[in-house]
């Protein structure tokens, strides 16, 4: 089905609502913007993780764990690290 959008003078395109709703979108949800041969496709940011699973193995600690709780510990690792000798 084809469905008409909107772009607004600040470069930003609204969805139709039932378009939005088909696709299971939500307000807030990151999306992956690409093109090819002039077609611009709009992906859920959440098709990475699936078109990447098993390209890298996981620390053992992690293995058992939740994938957003592992991302969220990697996170919180590289950030310690990153500022454990700065004061503010």
């Amino acid at each position: 089905m084809t469905y008409l959008g909107t772009i607004t003078s600040k470069r930003q395109l609204t969805l139709p609502v039932a378009l939005f709703l088909k696709l299971g979108l939500v307000e807030g949800q990151r999306v992956v913007i690409g093109e090819e041969e002039g077609v611009i496709q709009i992906r859920p940011a959440s098709f990475l993780v699936e078109e990447l699973a098993g390209s890298l193995t996981p620390p053992k600690s992690l293995l058992a764990v939740d994938v957003d709780e592992a991302i969220r510990l990697g996170r919180e690792r590289h950030f310690n690290e990153k500022y454990k000798s700065k004061r503010y």
